[in-house]
C-alpha cells in the first residue's frame, strides 16, 4: 500500500518489459475523447496488492487526465525511500515522513501491470469546479514544502489521504454517508487477513499481530476502513451524490478493470490458526517438559534443553522488549497497552540465562532462575484471565495459545531441576 518507486526505477522496469517483447498496457479513458475535447476528468485508480510486506494492502493514486494541458499525472501519497537520513531511527519511533508525487499514469499502469497487481480505474462524476479543484490540490500538495506528511498505518496513509481530497471536494459527502456506518470488522481483522500468506507468511504475520495493542481491535466505521485502497475503491462505488438538478447520482461515471493479476485473489477473512499455535505451544512445552526431566542424566538432553528454552526465552524477552518500547518510546499508537507483554515478557532475558544454567547444574542459577520462572507463568496465566474483562479486551488469542505453555513449561522445569522447594531458602543454593 505505500511503496512506489522512484521515477528513474519505473523507467527502467518499463524499458525491459519493453525490450522483452511485452506489450505495455495503454489503459485509455472510457470514453475516449476526441481531438478537440478539453474536458477535464478525474479518476481514481486502485492498485491490488503485491509480494512485499508493505504491497499487502494495495496502493491508489489519483489521476488527473487534462487534454488542455496534454497532461496525464497520476498522483500518489505513498512515497518513502530507505536512503532517507534516519529512515531505520524514524520507522522505528513511528515518526515516518511520506510524501506525495505525480507520475505519469501510463507508466504507473505499466509499473503495476509488470508486476502482476491488478488495477481498475474508477471515473468520477465531478462538476468542472469539482475537477479543476482536485487538479489544483494536487499540484499544491506536489510543491516541495508541502509534500511530506507523518504517516500512520492505519489514521493517516496513502489512501486516507486520497479519501480526504475526494471527502473534501465532494464537500464532506463521503465521510456524511460512511463515518457512522459500522463496518463489522476492525484494524486488526484487516490486518491479519492482508497479510497471512502460507506458511512463509508466518514469521512477519506473527510479529504484526503480536505488536498491535488493543486500539487495532476497536471497531471501525466504514470511514475508518477506506486505510485500505480496496474499501475506498468499494464505498466510491456505491456513493451517491446530488447533480445540478438535486437528483441523487452515482459518483462513479464508469469504472474499468484496467489490468487482472494472476496472483490469487485476496482473503475473505483472518485464517483460523489458533489450533496450529496452540500445538506448537504444546509441541515445545511438551519437548521442554521431557528434556528437563532427562537432563539429570543425559548430556545430549541437558544440551537440548539449554538451546530449546534458552532460544524460546531469548525471543520472548526481545519481543517484550520491543513490545514495551513501542508503548514507551514511539509514537505507534496502534501498540500501545500490548496485553501481549504478559505472554512475552521481558522478564525472559535474565531467564535466557538463568534456565540453560541450571540444566547444567549450576547451583548459583538456582533461586533466580526459579523465581523469575514462576512469575512470568503467573504474568502469563494473569493474561489469560484478564481476557474475560471488558476493559482488557486485545484479540491476542494465538499468541496465548503459543506461549502459555511454554512459559508453564519453563517455570516448572525450573521448579524440577532446582530440586525440593525448601533449596530456595538454602544457603547452599544462592
Amino acid at each position: 500500500m505505500r511503496s512506489f518507486p522512484s521515477t528513474r526505477r519505473t523507467l527502467a522496469l518499463l524499458a525491459a518489459a519493453l525490450a522483452l517483447g511485452a506489450a505495455p498496457v495503454r489503459a485509455q479513458p472510457f470514453a475516449a475523447p476526441s481531438q478537440a475535447d478539453t474536458t477535464l476528468r478525474i479518476y481514481l485508480l486502485t492498485m491490488g496488492p503485491g509480494d512485499e510486506v508493505w504491497e499487502k494492502f494495495g496502493h491508489n493514486a489519483i489521476w488527473v487526465h487534462d487534454p488542455a494541458r496534454g497532461t496525464d499525472p497520476a498522483y500518489n501519497y505513498g512515497m518513502f525511500d530507505f536512503r532517507q537520513k534516519n529512515f531505520i531511527l524514524n520507522f522505528a519511533r513511528g515518526r515516518m515522513l511520506y510524501w506525495m508525487e505525480g507520475f505519469d499514469a501510463f507508466v504507473t499502469l505499466d509499473h503495476y501491470r509488470m508486476l502482476n497487481r491488478s488495477v481498475w480505474a474508477q471515473e468520477l462524476n465531478l462538476t468542472p469546479a469539482q475537477a479543476r479543484a482536485v487538479r489544483d490540490l494536487m499540484e499544491w500538495n506536489q510543491r516541495p514544502e508541502n509534500r511530506f506528511y507523518r504517516y500512520d498505518y492505519y489514521r493517516d496513509n496513502c489512501s486516507t489521504r486520497v479519501r480526504d481530497v475526494l471527502d473534501r471536494v465532494l464537500g464532506g459527502a463521503l465521510k456524511a454517508a460512511t463515518a457512522n456506518v459500522p463496518s463489522g470488522v476492525t484494524y486488526r481483522w484487516h490486518t491479519r487477513r492482508l497479510v497471512a500468506d502460507g506458511a512463509a507468511s508466518l514469521p512477519i504475520y506473527t510479529a504484526i499481530n503480536a505488536g498491535l495493542g488493543p486500539a487495532a481491535d476497536r471497531p471501525a466505521s466504514k470511514w475508518d476502513e477506506m486505510f485500505l485502497p480496496m474499501r475506498l475503491r468499494d464505498e466510491v462505488g456505491a456513493l451517491k451524490i446530488r447533480d445540478a438538478s438535486g437528483k441523487r447520482v452515482p459518483l462513479v461515471v464508469r469504472e474499468q478493470t484496467v489490468f487482472t493479476a494472476t496472483r490469487p485473489p485476496e482473503r475473505s477473512g483472518p485464517p483460523h490458526w489458533l489450533l496450529g499455535y496452540l500445538l506448537v505451544g504444546l509441541a515445545m512445552a511438551g519437548a521442554i517438559a521431557l528434556l528437563a526431566r532427562a537432563a539429570r542424566r543425559s548430556t545430549a538432553a541437558r544440551v537440548a534443553f539449554a538451546v530449546l528454552a534458552g532460544v524460546w526465552l531469548l525471543v520472548a524477552g526481545l519481543g517484550g522488549v520491543i513490545l514495551l518500547g513501542l508503548w514507551g518510546v514511539t509514537d505507534h499508537v496502534i501498540a500501545y497497552r500490548n496485553l501481549n507483554l504478559f505472554q512475552l515478557s521481558p522478564l525472559s532475558l535474565p531467564l535466557a540465562v538463568l534456565v540453560p544454567a541450571l540444566g547444567f547444574g549450576k547451583r548459583w542459577a538456582r533461586r533466580g532462575a526459579v523465581r523469575f520462572a514462576l512469575v512470568m507463568a503467573a504474568l502469563s496465566v494473569l493474561g489469560l484471565l484478564l481476557k474475560v474483562l471488558p476493559w482488557f479486551h486485545q484479540v491476542n488469542g494465538e499468541m496465548v495459545a503459543l506461549a502459555l505453555p511454554i512459559n508453564l513449561a519453563v517455570a516448572w522445569a525450573a521448579w524440577h531441576l532446582a530440586g525440593e522447594p525448601a533449596v530456595l531458602g538454602s544457603p547452599a543454593a544462592v
